[in-house]
């Protein structure tokens, strides 16, 4: 009964019931697109793509657009300037998302610093979040995202799951790749930018990794990786905004904490993965790809 007290109390107030919603679509959408993410080993992408939607943010409150809008066309720019610069240079993708994500971040932390110098206000929750502090509008575009992501990756599951395990695969099978590897940045992008209350910029990567991850290591299928990691995700969310709310903590460093704690049980003690219930075992190929390979044959 206690417990349940605990549980129901903050629910009274209208900002912890904008977190909680906010929280079980981040922890919803991050899960399912990490999952693609791991498939294609891509959390660098993720991770160049999450600091280069800062400066969209700063010219977007700089001018009175809704910042969810200006990081995404941020974050896609970003991808595009790192194609352009692997496919016309000798610079390897790797060192390219180096180069933009540290020059994007750069110039959105610049940006953010004149901001609060004129304006006399706080935007530090761009980079740490702040779940508690969403807002109606913050919500109803959550929600728009997270649908738009969730419908594209049914549309397209398998020939996105075709795609990033093997690209030239896909290509000679008469995959359009170029719209698939797009459409799969898009995703990325919107599920970053939806992230940003919560997590904010700087830990949204590991929202987006740590429960596909974790749950990796418990299941061998890609839609229980995907459910699993959907279940991992939104709990971490919903328990990160418990402890922040009772121990006035920073929500996004308490949900990170979390989810990252539940990865580090899964490590250990995995009943088929586990560093101390298998210390010596060793995979000639993970059961993921053998599931993608017979998806592609079928």
């Amino acid at each position: 009964m206690i417990v349940w007290e605990i549980l129901i109390e903050p629910l009274q107030y209208g900002f912890m019931q904008r977190s909680l919603t906010i929280a079980i679509l981040v922890g919803l959408i991050c899960a399912v697109v990490g999952s693609y993410l791991m498939v294609q080993r891509l959390a660098l992408l993720g991770d160049a793509i999450s600091h280069s939607v800062l400066p969209g943010l700063a010219i977007a409150f700089i001018l009175g657009f809704n910042i969810f809008v200006g990081a995404f066309v941020a974050g896609v720019l970003s991808t595009v300037l790192i194609e352009i610069i692997r496919t016309h240079s000798k610079i390897k993708e790797d060192a390219a998302m180096g180069i933009v994500f540290s020059g994007f971040f750069a110039l959105g932390i610049t940006l953010i610093t004149i901001i609060q110098k004129d304006n006399k206000i706080d935007l530090n929750h761009f980079l740490f979040g702040n779940i508690l502090g969403v807002t109606a509008s913050d919500v109803r575009d959550t929600i728009i995202i997270a649908a738009i992501v969730l419908f594209v990756v049914f549309l397209i599951y398998k020939e996105l799951l075709f795609y990033t395990f093997d690209p030239q695969g896909a290509e000679a099978a008469g995959l359009p790749v170029n719209l698939l590897n797009l459409g799969l940045m898009m995703l990325i992008s919107l599920t970053i930018v939806a992230s940003l209350k919560a997590v904010g910029v700087i830990l949204v990567l590991s929202l987006l990794i740590t429960p596909s991850a974790t749950a990796y290591l418990l299941v061998n299928r890609l839609h229980h990786v995907m459910i699993l990691g959907v279940l991992i995700g939104v709990g971490s969310s919903i328990s990160g905004m418990y402890l922040s709310y009772f121990y006035n903590l920073p929500s996004g460093p308490a949900i990170v904490l979390v989810a990252s704690g539940l990865f580090l049980m899964a490590f250990l003690f995995s009943p088929s993965e586990g560093l101390l219930t298998h210390p010596v075992k060793i995979s000639k190929e993970p059961p993921l790809f053998k599931e993608i390979k017979n998806l592609i044959n079928r």
